[in-house]
């Protein structure tokens, strides 16, 4: 009937998940008293099918879902014969209505996934009424969503806040010096005359920051736990949504979802975005501070895109919450929140989260993932088309970047293959290194990995000391964290899903170079150029004889050292080490350079742009806007934007001139038009 279903699993910090006899289960390793409570063993969220109806009923569907919410009738007669068997049921879109997006949404067909719920009689059983009708063309289950591991961080105490700071001139934060993965002297983990760091092994920051440090037009979703976003060293980088308000229970700007000034916590259906359960484990915003820490404020830890210092200089986060606590997410939380990303300005799709490879060892996992592409497609469809839709449909294709780039962790099960759908070839699949090139002890590998990053590695750092201090912390990777779980704000995780917000982080300074430049590049080019093997750092040189580790050294003492063999790792981590000079210098000779875009606006409605985005120096130039028939459509400026108003239906030419050093002028169009029905979208 349907695949059956590979639990989900955060590719993510390993500090660690351990059970006696070293096995690991991919729920929860070793769950508290409260966890098994809430945490029940079915994969599959009871009373609930996510269905796919077909095209010819949408008109049905609209007449009683339209107006949105859930619905207790679907308006189609065979549908709602079926269901009166079952008890308590309703359905509502999966999606809701954004009217600034609903046409694209309909050409994709997204309008037609419904979540549907009931009591009285198990999903096998209704999945098979569903099946035999044809208006239904797919149902599936809605996953359960758990984290695979027992977060861990390890907070850092505020008397060893002080490091080594002027390692990049111009930045001034405190701690740069422990972030060996922004930039590494090859002078770390020093004992007896052997290191076990090299120079250079980090994602080479220093020569991209020469040509930008981010741009605010950029924005990233960090799908994971909620992101702390009233930090000191992430608040002036978190996106805002300006059509909201904080804690709202309206939905103030339209777009389906009420108060989401940050984001918005999908788990709870709630625009309040959470980090302090008891078992949150700060993973949110440790990502979020790889990515855009807001840089040379004197504070904490830099990033990759987290700007100059100056205001509005750093890429933006947008939380988007996907796990909290112990409560359980779901498949069709993520796939809101996919989409939410696309529709609301999200370019890099940052997902420290997958399933478990299809290669894992079965007797740690109990059991395998998806082994392939088309069984992950099959296993997987409404994930499939809301990934389909965020790579296809997110930037716009007048600014700097057209479509979206998904990142993924790998995964953390040491297989020899990456797991979906990060593996998937529109995906970025991200494996993990330590400080010294080699593969962090923990990472996946293999089939459809295509890049590596710092994601540090404890168990292989744990033994060596200096003067008392334990570098298996300093190992792994420094950022933000909430105070609830580090008094300091700051500590260290590791993973693959620490490997990931390294590229996250250099696709977001690539694509805002491309802003600050005033180019457009597609999102399968900029894949492209990122994992390109003469983009990246050549890692394969240090795949060679053992390494030693000493396998969860931080929770059971030192045992008896393991060894891995380094050659089974060469050429299969990857093409290269993730590096953000090379990525930008290979961003200078390509794209095209952007133009002002036509003008879409409704009938009666006003559509504001900002002109100095598609002009280099644009921030210092003035603007002036002449439309050809003024009955059509008129234009206003409100500070650095220029104010579209729609009077009447039809099209018309306008000429722009910018006028700073030089003259430039574009010729753009503007077509104004009436709801299409009366729906609300255009």
């Amino acid at each position: 009937m349907f695949i059956k279903a590979n639990k989900f699993l955060m590719g993510a910090t390993m500090a660690v998940a351990l059970v006696l006899g070293g096995c690991v289960n991919e729920i929860d390793t070793v769950p508290t008293p409260e966890q098994e409570q809430t945490q029940p063993q079915n994969p599959y969220v009871e009373g609930e099918l996510i269905v796919k109806f077909s095209p010819e009923v949408e008109a049905m569907l609209d007449a009683v879902t339209r107006s949105g919410g859930a619905a207790t009738r679907s308006g189609i007669p065979s549908f709602d014969q079926v269901m009166e068997t079952v008890g308590g049921y309703q359905l509502e879109r999966v999606f809701p209505v954004d009217k600034r997006t609903e046409e694209q949404s309909r050409q994709r067909g997204l309008h037609l996934w419904y979540v549907v719920r009931f009591e009285g009689e198990s999903i096998d059983a209704v999945a098979r009424k569903f099946e035999a009708l044809g208006e239904v063309q797919k149902v599936n289950p809605n996953r359960r969503i758990y984290r695979a591991y027992n977060s861990k961080a390890m907070p850092l105490l505020v008397s060893n806040a002080a490091t080594r700071s002027a390692l990049s001139g111009a930045i001034n934060d405190p701690l740069l010096g422990k972030q060996w993965n922004l930039i590494n002297e090859g002078d770390m983990f020093l004992k007896d005359g052997y290191i076990k760091s090299i120079k250079d092994a980090d994602v080479q920051v220093e020569g991209a920051w020469q040509k930008s440090t981010g741009n605010s037009q950029v924005i990233v979703a960090v799908l994971d736990e909620g992101v702390y976003y009233n930090h000191p060293d992430l608040k002036a980088n978190m996106w805002v949504n300006e059509g909201e308000i904080e804690f709202s229970t309206n939905d103030n700007d339209g777009n389906g979802y009420a108060g989401d000034l940050h984001g918005y916590n999908f788990v709870k259906g709630t625009g309040t975005i959470t980090t302090d359960d008891a078992y949150d484990s700060g993973h949110g915003s440790h990502v979020a501070g790889v990515i855009a820490a807001v840089n040379n404020n004197g504070l904490g830890i830099s990033s990759i895109a987290g700007g100059n210092g100056t205001a509005d200089s750093g890429v933006k986060i947008m939380s988007c919450q996907i796990f909290s606590g112990v409560t359980g997410s779901s498949a069709l939380a993520v796939c809101r929140a996919i989409k939410y990303a696309a529709d609301n300005g999200a370019v890099v799709a940052q997902c420290s989260w997958g399933y478990i490879s299809g290669e894992a060892n079965i007797y740690d996992w109990n059991e395998q993932g998806f082994h392939t592409q088309e069984e992950w497609e099959q296993g997987a469809p409404l994930e499939k088309e809301a990934f389909d839709y965020f790579t296809h449909t997110a930037g716009s294709a007048n600014g700097p970047i057209e479509g979206g780039i998904a990142i993924f962790a790998a995964g953390n099960e040491s297989a020899p293959a990456a797991g979906y759908p990060g593996a998937s070839d529109w995906a970025v699949a991200v494996t993990a290194t330590s400080a010294d090139f080699t593969p962090a002890t923990y990472t996946n590998y293999g089939k459809g990995s295509v890049i590596a990053a710092p994601g540090g590695d404890q168990d292989y750092y744990w033994n060596y000391q200096n003067e008392g201090q334990n570098y298996g912390e300093e190992g792994c990777i420094l950022s933000t964290l909430p105070y609830n779980i580090s008094e300091s704000g700051y500590g260290y995780m590791e993973g693959t899903s620490m490997a990931c917000p390294h590229v996250s982080g250099v696709a977001a300074l690539a694509i805002s170079y491309a802003a600050d430049k005033r180019i457009h590049l597609k999102a399968t080019e900029l894949r492209e150029l990122l994992i390109a093997k003469e983009n990246t750092t050549p890692i394969d040189d240090y795949m060679t004889g053992t390494k030693i580790y000493r396998r969860y050294v931080a929770d059971i003492g030192p045992i008896q050292p393991m060894s891995m063999n380094l050659d089974s790792y060469r050429g299969q981590m990857g093409n290269g080490q993730v590096n953000a000079t090379k990525l930008l210098a290979a961003i200078d000779g390509v794209g095209v350079p952007m133009r002002f875009p036509n003008i879409y606006v409704g009938e009666g409605q006003k559509c504001a742009v900002v002109p100095a985005h598609y002009f280099v120096g644009g921030e210092q130039m003035t603007f002036s806007v002449t439309i050809a028939d003024s009955q059509i459509a008129s234009c206003s400026q409100e500070g650095g934007k220029l104010v579209f108003e729609g009077l009447k239906s039809g099209t018309t030419t306008a000429t722009l001139i910018a006028k700073g050093t030089t003259t430039e002028q574009h010729t753009f169009t503007i077509t104004v038009r009436k709801g299409a029905d009366g729906s609300g979208w255009l």
